[in-house]
């Protein structure tokens, strides 16, 4: 890697700050969308991104800001509690502990053993619906000026598609800044939050707090984020030239992760993950030291402490908020969409569909309908499933030694006993839990999807 000497402290400021730019819209986007703090949002990249180097050893030039995956779950848990957010950054830390549990599995499994648990087939369909169920807030915060809206659609269109080198990593930052100077014009702009503002502040931290429900919608979005780190890691190191699955290895960098979105969770912040804008800024500069990052880092912890900063940022109409979100959420299921095609899947299969359309419907239709999901009831599916799988299994293994009748014969056996089993732990889990304790339709559709994968037989 490049010595910094070479380079001159200025240009590594300059390099630090420009890094800093490729993150901002992204990262103070989602506190925006969720109502979140922007200041502690701030502080937990930039602390997240620090700690995430201590980890890996300085040799991952990786910066890590808000995760967009966790959106629609932190939306889901407001409303359960009233607009409590402290119950969404709960369930925030828990999933980055969820993170912690995986690079154990990573160490001593393998990375491909457990990512053949989550493979396309199921990761593609959950992004999709973390996306879709978004829409119609978006649609919602667009229609209150469609002109706005439009304006900041047509600007990241313009940067996203015509401009090049930097400008071309930050359509996001560039659809705020444009939209936000025409609604000035327009006289759309409320400048009170900015006025009210302080020079300097302490950012307002909130400890999370804890509940089953929370925890259980909230923290297995950390299995999609997973592969997305797998991806995201896979990317920079082939940019920089390196390995960095082997070294530092995958376990720690995951750990990294997990330990950042713990922290921020524990503050009051949304999740942080890798950014792929800071990746294609290591592209355009050829500048790989971890250095930059972490000059970048220490930008982001000093605007957190900047009140008249997060006092603007509380002025951008909602509309504008509204016409970005429409691109984002749309970006996002694209990039489920893109998941399964990369993966070449075979919808001739009656697996593949059956999998896909089931996670699609569920996770979709329980959010759309407003069902809500008994705690108790998803337990029962999911023993019924793994019986379900263990009876196909024993099913499979006689049929191929054993002759037809005692094929039948087990079979009966197998279908009482699985009957049975689950009449029992539906009437023992529905009484401890009942219906009070609720999941979201996001995670139901994910405990299918895994079950699935994994039960169905892949010749199907």
């Amino acid at each position: 890697m490049e010595k910094i000497k070479e380079y001159g402290l200025g240009k590594v400021l300059l390099l630090g700050f420009q890094h800093m730019l490729a993150m901002f819209g992204a990262t103070v986007l989602v506190p925006i969308l969720t109502g979140l703090s922007i200041p502690v949002t701030l502080f937990a990249a930039g602390v997240g991104t620090l700690l995430f180097h201590l980890v890996t050893g300085r040799k991952v030039p990786v910066f890590l800001g808000s995760s967009f995956a966790f959106l629609s779950v932190i939306f889901v848990v407001s409303e359960m509690y009233n607009g409590d957010l402290a119950y969404a950054t709960g369930g925030i830390m828990i999933a980055g502990l969820v993170y912690l549990v995986l690079a154990a599995l990573v160490y001593f499994l393998g990375v491909e053993k457990v990512r053949s648990l989550l493979p396309p087939v199921v990761t593609g369909p959950i992004i999709m619906v973390i996306g879709l169920k978004l829409v119609p807030s978006a649609i919602a915060n667009a229609s209150t000026n469609w002109m706005l809206a439009s304006v900041a659609i047509l600007v990241i269109i313009i940067v996203s598609i015509f401009l090049k080198g930097f400008f071309k990593l930050v359509p996001i930052l560039f659809g705020l800044v444009v939209s936000y100077i025409v609604a000035i014009c327009m006289g759309q702009v409320d400048f009170g939050a900015l006025n009210t503002s302080a020079w300097l502040q302490m950012p307002d931290f909130m400890l999370p707090k804890f509940s089953w429900a929370a925890v259980l919608t909230v923290a297995p979005i950390a299995f999609v984020t997973f592969m997305e780190h797998i991806g995201d890691i896979t990317t920079n190191g082939a940019v920089v030239g390196k390995d960095f699955i082997k070294e530092p290895g995958l376990h720690r960098t995951l750990i990294g992760d997990g330990l950042a979105t713990a922290f921020a969770g524990l503050i009051g912040a949304p999740a942080n993950t890798t950014y792929s804008e800071n990746t294609g800024v290591l592209a355009m500069t050829k500048m790989y030291n971890p250095v930059v990052i972490q000059i970048a880092a220490v930008f982001a912890i000093v605007l957190a402490f900047i009140g008249k900063f997060s006092g603007f940022l509380y002025t951008v109409p909602i509309s504008i908020i509204g016409g970005i979100s429409m691109m984002l959420y749309g970006m996002i299921a694209s990039i489920g969409l893109r998941t399964l095609a990369d993966a070449k899947l075979d919808f001739t299969h009656s697996r593949n569909l059956i999998i896909v359309s089931l996670i699609l419907v569920v996770g979709l239709g329980t959010e759309i309908s407003g069902v809500a999901v008994p705690a108790g009831a998803v337990i029962v599916m999911v023993v019924g499933l793994l019986l379900a799988g263990f009876a196909w299994s024993l099913f499979s293994k006689v049929i191929k030694n054993e002759k037809a009748g005692k094929v039948y014969t087990l079979v009966t056996v197998v279908a009482i006993f699985t009957a049975c089993v689950v009449l029992i732990v539906m009437g023992a889990f529905n009484t401890l839990l009942g219906d009070a304790t609720v999941v979201s339709g996001l995670f139901l559709a994910a405990v299918i999807g895994v079950l699935l994968n994994i039960i169905l037989p892949k010749t199907v």
